[in-house]
């Protein structure tokens, strides 16, 4: 494993102040850790407004990474073969693999019915 993924459980966690989500965010960030939030789960987890302080925070030591078209592409194919129709879910385990990532999740059965339809076992941290 090379860095982390969020997706948007590990967000929601954290702009609710969960105190295990922060630890392990606390730990990432000690170890340089840049932790990857896929533009798709942070269109998900964000609502606006002052209420996001937490949210806002946490982003302050993430990557926010674009979704390309041929990133969207490989996503839209990865959804075709694991049947599963989240885009975003698709989307972290697509980024996930790409950077040998673990991923920090509130779902981790979707993300390992993903993983294991792209053939691949990812570190998962259940949140």
């Amino acid at each position: 494993m090379f860095g982390v993924t969020y997706d948007t459980g590990a967000l929601i966690a954290a702009d609710r102040n969960n105190r295990a989500m922060w630890a392990l965010h606390a730990g990432f960030v000690a170890e340089a850790v840049a932790p990857t939030v896929p533009a798709p789960v942070l269109a998900e987890a964000w609502r606006g407004g002052p209420r996001h302080a937490n949210l806002a925070r946490i982003l302050g030591a993430c990557q926010v990474e674009a979704l390309s078209e041929d990133q969207a592409k490989e996503v839209g194919e990865l959804a075709a073969k694991s049947a599963h129709d989240d885009i975003v879910d698709v989307t972290v385990v697509e980024g996930a693999i790409r950077r040998q990532d673990g991923v920090v999740t509130s779902n981790p059965t979707h993300i390992r019915l993903v993983a294991d339809a792209a053939g691949t076992r990812l570190q998962i941290e259940t949140i």
